[in-house]
């Protein structure tokens, strides 16, 4: 293991170790990370003793500052590429009602017991005597290689302790494609309810480490399965399920949910547009209708889906800023892009597009590439070329139009000054017809022909041209 310890932290550390007489070792997702050949820059030193004195004895020598966070026992430092964090081995037992435990000291084996998985409860020793030597009481290594997420203790009694390591486990498993041993699943089953004491900042930032997993269906599935996902995000939940009247059933919404979601994961690796995947239909199950005539409907559920949004991310502690604006406008959108490529395109319905998607046309699309699911081929070449045709169309019309992030060419200010009038209901009038003339094609997106239909506009209006505009 000497090899994978070449910085030359690891060395300074091991001398300070012999000069203080204390044991210390690398521990946890460091030690992990070098078995799955994974590039790692935040290092946890475990010290038997006092961690953070350990730490600053650390800073000194390295001459660098050193944060001490007195209510966790814990210190941190930041090395040159690395942030190392320091603790003392510790022994830990929790109050059913809270996740902030009892601590005592204890030994290495005491440390690694409390920690959530036996892949991530590895230890390299860095006393010089035994220096790079490895510690995996838990067969960690092992479990590593056999792809297993496995607790060092009773996953029940892990679960319960700190039940963020539920989310956790999920995540790991997304993460890595590892399977999670049938009893940390029960027991996550077991223990679901205790999630609701651990902080919506703290289970949000799991679940987008889940959504950014490169297929991650495989954590929703678990977090569905286990009941985790009707305790952090019931939203979803209700998109589960097919009801059949007289014979017609609709499809399941929240595996076609997951489909989309994965679909788009080939496509980028933004977090909010996979966001806009995992809620483009989300007001299906507050819409859903059976009509005699047509079937199921989900009538409006964009529309009602985008209101959606904004509560959404208040209770999830999602940002509330223009994040969650892109996402609100994606999921308004995502049904125009696919009715355009049912239908012949006109250049009207192209530049009401673009002028309402703008910059973020391009992220539209990909989102409704990846809302094709169906798994008949006939219907997915036809989605797909029509979709070719919408994309070139809506090239077309930008380099000829120039709409995406269109402003009018006439402002308010500017009918104002030309009729001399107030801001009011004639100026909003005006201004409304000009912008429905140039998305209809009717004139050119330009001042001199605004200007001159705004001349008409005002006649009829009973208004009269007292200042010139240019």
């Amino acid at each position: 293991m000497k090899q994978h310890l070449q910085h030359p932290v690891f060395g300074i550390l091991s001398q300070l170790a012999s000069q203080m007489n204390v044991d210390a070792y690398v521990i946890g997702g460091f030690v992990r990370d070098i078995f799955l050949n994974r590039p790692s820059k935040d290092v946890d030193i475990v010290v038997i003793g006092n961690g953070p004195e350990f730490a600053q004895a650390a800073g000194e020598v390295l001459n660098t500052p050193v944060t001490i966070f007195k209510s966790f026992g814990t210190a941190m430092l930041r090395y040159q590429d690395l942030e190392i964090e320091f603790v003392g081995a510790r022994r830990e037992s929790y109050r059913s009602d809270s996740r902030k435990p009892i601590v005592e000291n204890g030994t290495l084996e005491d440390d690694q017991k409390r920690r959530d998985f036996t892949i991530n409860a590895m230890a390299i020793q860095l006393n010089q005597e035994h220096f790079g030597e490895l510690l995996d009481p838990f067969q960690g290594l092992k479990h590593l290689k056999e792809k297993q997420m496995i607790t060092p203790l009773n996953p029940e009694e892990t679960f319960s302790d700190d039940p963020l390591r539920m989310m956790r486990a999920i995540r790991f498993a997304t993460q890595l494609n590892f399977q999670i041993a049938e009893n940390a699943l029960e027991a996550i089953k077991k223990n679901k309810e205790r999630i609701q004491i651990v902080s919506k900042e703290r289970i949000t930032d799991e679940l987008n480490k889940i959504i950014l997993a490169p297929i991650p269906s495989i954590g929703f599935k678990h977090l569905f399965n286990t009941g985790l996902l009707k305790e952090i995000f019931p939203h979803m939940v209700e998109l589960y399920g097919v009801e059949i009247i007289d014979g017609k059933g609709h499809k399941d919404n929240f595996y076609h949910t997951l489909e989309v979601l994965d679909n788009i994961c080939k496509t980028t690796d933004d977090l909010w547009l996979r966001w806009a995947a995992i809620l483009h239909d989300i007001a299906k199950p507050a819409t859903k209708r059976f009509e005699k005539n047509h079937g199921w409907t989900f009538h409006g559920h964009e529309d009602k889906g985008a209101r959606m949004v904004p509560k959404i991310f208040a209770q999830l502690k999602l940002p509330l800023n223009e994040k969650m604006k892109f996402v609100q406008k994606l999921v308004l959108l995502h049904l125009r892009p696919i009715v355009l490529a049912q239908e012949i395109v006109t250049d009207s319905a192209v530049r009401r597009l673009l002028f309402e998607a703008g910059e973020d046309i391009d992220a539209l699309m990909k989102l409704c590439h990846a809302d094709v699911t169906t798994k008949n081929e006939y219907k997915i070449k036809k989605y797909r070329s029509n979709f070719e045709l919408v994309k070139q169309k809506l090239k077309d019309v930008e380099e000829r139009d120039r709409i995406r992030n269109w402003q009018p060419p006439l402002s308010g200010e500017d009918i104002m000054k030309a009729f001399d009038i107030p801001a009011g209901r004639e100026v909003g009038i005006i201004k409304n017809q000009i912008r429905e003339a140039i998305l209809e094609g009717e004139i050119k997106n330009n001042r001199s022909e605004a200007i001159a239909l705004m001349k008409t506009l005002g006649t009829q209006l009973g208004l009269s041209v007292i200042n010139q505009i240019n």
